[in-house]
C-alpha cells in the first residue's frame, strides 16, 4: 500500500482504545515510525517539536499495545488501535502527557 505522506513525511494517526472505542490522541508518523510500531508492537511516533521519533511510554511506562493499523479511505490518515496501558502494565492508562486518559479532554463550545 502507498500511503499519502505529507511534503514533510508525515501522515497522521488517531489512536483509539481498541475495545471502547474511545479515541486516546493523535500522533504523527514517518515512513520509519510506522514500519516501527508494526515491528515493536506498541506505538512509535515522530514528534515535530524535537525532530526525532518516540516512542509511545518509554519515560512514563503508559505504552499502547497495537491491535492493527488501518489506512482511510484516502490513504493519508492511519486508524491505530491499541490497548492503551499505563505503568506497571497496569490497565487503561493515561494515553495523554497530562496524566488524563485521552488527550480529547478540552470541550469547546458550539458557535451560537
Amino acid at each position: 500500500m502507498d500511503l499519502a505522506y505529507d511534503a514533510r513525511g508525515l501522515i497522521p494517526a488517531i489512536v483509539q482504545q481498541h475495545d471502547t472505542g474511545e479515541v486516546l490522541m493523535m500522533g504523527w508518523m514517518t515512513a520509519a515510525t510506522l514500519e516501527a510500531t508494526l515491528q515493536r508492537g506498541e506505538t512509535v511516533f515522530w514528534s515535530r517539536s524535537r525532530g526525532a521519533a518516540w516512542h509511545k511510554g518509554a519515560s512514563s511506562g503508559n505504552v499502547q499495545r497495537v491491535i492493527d493499523v488501518v489506512a482511510d479511505c484516502d490513504d493519508d490518515a492511519l486508524l491505530v488501535r491499541v490497548d492503551q496501558r499505563g505503568a506497571h502494565d497496569t490497565p487503561q492508562g493515561p494515553a495523554c502527557h497530562t496524566g488524563m486518559r485521552t488527550c480529547f479532554h478540552r470541550g469547546l463550545r458550539p458557535p451560537r
